[in-house]
């Protein structure tokens, strides 16, 4: 079972390196529809995410802004800092149950992320070297970065309730894979309870703490979340509910307004 590949497919990320080498003075990422990933190569940097406290960095590191977030970065020259930066964007908007699924924003030493280690030090010969073609090599080194961090933050035990640690959990990401596999089919609680191996009242009580929804919600959710990108994309609304398991357009819409306060229509405007 691939708990993560389905969502790529649904959810892909794309990459836009913006900066490589000395980082000196004061960057401010505010206001932007971006999310964004920073690398510390060498050196120091200090970083504040929105009114949180200010953080300093003095090794390799990893900043991860899933979604867009005020952030401002600072060094001297004394700093020494060598950075690499990209913007990130996840199809289907900032918004999208992948994006939204993430913390706000991560800060790693990148010695506590071993996996990534191969692809950091490529990513870094191409930002520091100069070889022909080297923004688009790394633009995709950086996608590749995103989708191992992701595969390490599910395989972490240190996840807040939500989408992330119930893929954590052996149990219910049999369940949450068929849902992201199958969004139309009418899936039951003793359905979902039977795949992931539990009875029902304890699969419903371990994904309500796990996940943070009821397993109904979350399906709504996914739906939801789906229908929206789908709407991005510029589908039809027919095609659209039957996708995504609603009988009718109408069907789709009530649901929509449900989740979002909005019709399709409206949320399509806004967006």
């Amino acid at each position: 079972m691939d708990r993560l590949s389905t969502l790529l497919s649904h959810f892909g990320v794309n990459a836009g390196t913006f900066h490589s080498g000395t980082f000196c003075g004061v960057a401010m990422h505010e206001d932007e529809p971006v999310g964004h990933v920073h690398l510390l190569q060498a050196g120091e940097l200090r970083i504040k995410p929105g009114n949180e406290r200010e953080i300093h960095l003095s090794e390799p590191s990893l900043i991860f802004f899933a979604r867009p977030f005020p952030h401002r970065m600072f060094a001297d020259e004394a700093m020494h800092s060598q950075v690499v930066c990209a913007t990130l964007t996840f199809d289907g908007g900032s918004g999208n149950a992948l994006a939204a699924a993430l913390p706000d924003y991560l800060v790693l030493k990148l010695s506590e992320i071993p996996e990534l280690a191969s692809t950091v030090e490529w990513l870094f010969r191409e930002a520091f070297e100069g070889h022909c073609g080297r923004m688009a090599v790394m633009d995709r080194l950086f996608e590749l970065l995103v989708i191992l961090l992701l595969r390490h933050l599910i395989s972490s035990r240190e996840q807040q309730p939500g989408m992330i640690a119930g893929l954590a959990d052996a149990r219910l990401s049999r369940a949450l894979n068929l849902m992201h596999e199958q969004p139309q089919t009418p899936w039951s609680v003793a359905e979902l309870a039977t795949v992931a191996n539990m009875s029902r009242a304890s699969f419903s009580e371990q994904f309500r703490r796990v996940v943070g929804q009821t397993p109904a919600d979350y399906l709504l959710s996914w739906r939801v979340s789906l229908a929206q990108k789908r709407l991005r994309e510029g589908k039809p609304i027919a095609l659209i509910a039957e996708e995504v398991g609603y009988e009718s357009p109408s069907a789709l819409a009530r649901a929509f307004r449900r989740k979002t306060g909005l019709s399709p229509r409206e949320w399509k405007a806004g967006a």
